[in-house]
């Protein structure tokens, strides 16, 4: 994971050569003090713990529906990774989904071509995400003020759009996007966009310039602006984004349900920021990668199949959710206070290791009571 000090770089003294001489012997342990690899840990326990609570859990068609049941998370997160490296955030994403697929709900009830109406939801999740951008990059708001009030302001469309009816008898090409697999597989036809998808935004966010402006925004953005750096254009161009990719998951959620509701999505923008903060990408900007935020997806995912396996509440999943995203913004900061060998004692990171140690014990406690009139009634 990027780091935004260069305290770690090796130093040259007067004559040239490094003064780190253990570059060599530390760059391999430094590698596996990678977030990634913890994440990688944590699936493996995940793998498990469900193994062991459920016979089901390796279940190969058990996996391909439930890989397919959060692919439409995966796809909001891609750019929400964008936009937190910048330092941004956007609160309005599902809410944006919910939108679009209500808007194409309403067109294809008036009778008009399912694909054309998907092709006007996409352009109005785009319009929308554009509106975000251009009220904070070119009136300067606050990202977490302006996208607070598109949440509220674009699930209110929806309502107006489809009220209490729900949209529905979609044609079988259509349910395909999210109903569908690649044939002769059980792989989901979502998995494969996703998978396709997540390799371009990896491509752009780590090798090209385009993903060099995002870290250097999310740095400094003062700096970026000086330096060059076009950086109204490319907020803008994030948030547009994340509204275009808003509205392609709400038409994939809506294939997969096979209609759409008004309060389709609602929630689901907690767990794309959660499944962005975990996957290594700081909540202040400049530091993240595209595959800790795969990462971190494949671990939400196979958490939430393994608590409904085991008939865990969508309540209880929530708090499981809220309790990983608070994690997930303490255990950055000790890991890289543990890395940099910079340990002091004082009281604020003591009461952070405190902290971090009662969340984990709550969330513990937490899952066995829920699982209590479960095992009892067996």
């Amino acid at each position: 994971m990027m780091n935004k000090s260069t305290s770690n770089y090796p130093q040259k003294n007067q004559s040239g050569s490094l003064i780190n001489a253990k570059s060599g012997r530390r760059s391999v342990w430094a590698y596996f003090q990678r977030w990634e690899w913890l994440l990688v840990l944590l699936i493996v326990v995940d793998i498990f713990i469900n193994m062991k609570l459920s016979p089901y859990f390796l279940d190969g068609r058990n996996l391909a529906r439930a890989s397919s049941d959060f692919m439409e998370l995966g796809l909001m997160m891609l750019p929400m990774v964008f936009i937190i490296v910048t330092g941004g955030i956007d609160l309005s994403i599902a809410s944006n989904l919910g939108m679009c697929a209500s808007f194409m709900g309403l067109l294809f009830m008036n009778g008009t071509n399912i694909w054309l109406a998907a092709i006007a939801a996409l352009i109005l999740g785009t319009l929308g995400g554009l509106l975000n951008g251009t009220l904070i990059a070119k009136l300067k708001l606050p990202p977490l003020v302006v996208t607070l009030g598109t949440y509220a302001f674009y699930r209110g469309i929806a309502y107006v759009m489809l009220g209490d009816q729900a949209a529905r008898n979609y044609p079988a090409e259509f349910t395909y996007l999210g109903q569908g697999k690649i044939p002769g597989t059980l792989i989901p036809f979502s998995v494969l966009l996703f998978i396709v998808l997540a390799i371009i935004f990896s491509l752009i966010l780590h090798k090209t310039a385009f993903g060099r402006y995002l870290f250097t925004i999310g740095n400094n953005e003062n700096a970026s602006h000086f330096s060059g750096v076009p950086v109204d254009a490319v907020k803008m161009s994030i948030y547009a984004l994340s509204g275009f990719m808003a509205a392609l998951a709400g038409l994939i959620l809506a294939a997969r349900f096979g209609s759409t509701r008004p309060d389709i999505g609602n929630g689901m923008e907690l767990t794309v920021i959660t499944t962005a903060v975990l996957g290594g990408v700081d909540i202040n900007g400049g530091i993240g990668t595209m595959g800790g935020a795969a990462l971190s997806l494949l671990l939400i995912g196979l958490m939430r199949f393994g608590m409904g396996l085991v008939n865990i509440q969508g309540q209880v999943q929530g708090v499981a959710i809220g309790l990983l995203l608070i994690v997930s913004i303490l255990l950055p900061n000790i890991t890289r206070e543990v890395s940099s060998r910079n340990i002091k004692f004082d009281r604020r990171n003591i009461f952070t290791v405190i902290l971090f140690i009662l969340i984990f014990i709550s969330f513990i406690l937490f899952f066995f009571w829920s699982r209590m009139p479960i095992t009892a009634a067996g």
